[in-house]
């Protein structure tokens, strides 16, 4: 089923967060003029069809305590690729963790997780536990810690202010 202007409007609304509230679907369907019902039935069947991947949150772990991030990146086999990134993403300590295109010949990585940690050390041991438990140490690897935040928000989808 096509989503419609409601569906629209309604991813709208949420793109930004759901309010911080006991009863939030509650409170984003009295502003679209819906029942809870309605809106909670839309979101499953949007989830059902694929049109949301998945349901998330952005948790802004710098406030949290968490000050030391950083991207650890691999060279692995294109054929060993996926299944490795499956057993990173258990950990958890793994935030993100993808397959990307090698950029060669500069950039030679084509598997990335993000880590989080109270402070640079502590991602060290991370990453080690990782190239370790994992038997990465052999590939090629690299660890590029954050400097300087600028911006930290989950994915926007509608076109609400694009020109």
């Amino acid at each position: 089923m096509p989503i419609d202007s409601t569906d629209r409007r309604l991813l709208a609304t949420i793109e930004d967060g759901l309010p911080l509230v006991p009863q939030p679907y509650a409170v984003v369907a009295q502003g679209l003029g819906l029942s809870e019902a309605d809106v909670l039935a839309r979101l499953h069947r949007l989830r059902s069809e694929g049109i949301i991947s998945r349901f998330g949150l952005v948790v802004r772990h710098h406030e949290l305590g968490y000050r030391a991030n950083a991207m650890a990146v691999w060279d692995v086999s294109d054929g060993q690729v996926d299944d490795i990134g499956r057993q990173l993403a258990g950990y958890d300590f793994v935030t993100l963790c993808y397959r990307r295109p090698r950029r060669l010949p500069l950039w030679p990585y084509n598997l990335f997780c993000m880590v989080h940690g109270r402070d640079r050390e502590t991602v060290r041991e991370q990453i080690a536990r990782l190239n370790a438990e994992q038997h990465l140490e052999a590939h090629p690897h690299d660890v590029l810690f954050s400097r300087r935040r600028f911006k930290q928000r989950g994915a926007r989808y509608s076109l609400r202010g694009a020109a």
